[in-house]
C-alpha cells in the first residue's frame, strides 16, 4: 500500500527488531572530513601534516567502530572524502619539503665554496 507514486510500500520494508538502534551518522566522519580539508588547505605550508595525520588516525578508528556497529553507523562517504583530502595534504607537504631541499641544494651549489680571496692575492 503506497500513498504516492515513488514511495516505498510498507510491505516492502524489512522488519526490524524493536531493540535495534536507528542508523546514525558517525560523528568522527565529519571530523575526518574537516581535518582532511584543513590538511589539504595547509599542506603547502607544511602545517598540514598534523591535521592530515590526525584525520587518518581518526578515520581508522571510525571504520573500526562502524564495522563493530553492524551497519548502524553511517558516514562512509564522508570518511572516504576525508581520507582522500588528508592523503592529498600529505602529498602537498612532501612536494613542499622536496622542493625546499632541491632549492637549498641548488643555492648551496651556486655559492662559492671556501674563502673568497681578493683578485690581487696569489
Amino acid at each position: 500500500m503506497t500513498t504516492a507514486p515513488g514511495q516505498v510500500s510498507v510491505a516492502q520494508q524489512g522488519l526490524r527488531h524493536p531493540l535495534d538502534p536507528d542508523p546514525a551518522r558517525a560523528t568522527k566522519a565529519r571530523a575526518v572530513f574537516a581535518l582532511g580539508l584543513l590538511g589539504l588547505l595547509t599542506g603547502l605550508f607544511i602545517g598540514g601534516v598534523v591535521p592530515a595525520t590526525v584525520a587518518l588516525q581518526l578515520a581508522r578508528q571510525a571504520r573500526r567502530e562502524a564495522y563493530a556497529s553492524g551497519g548502524f553507523l553511517t558516514g562512509g562517504t564522508w570518511l572516504r572524502r576525508g581520507e582522500r583530502l588528508a592523503w592529498a595534504g600529505l602529498v602537498l607537504v612532501a612536494v613542499t619539503v622536496v622542493a625546499a631541499v632541491v632549492i637549498g641544494v641548488v643555492r648551496l651549489a651556486g655559492s662559492p665554496f671556501g674563502h673568497d680571496y681578493p683578485s690581487n692575492m696569489d
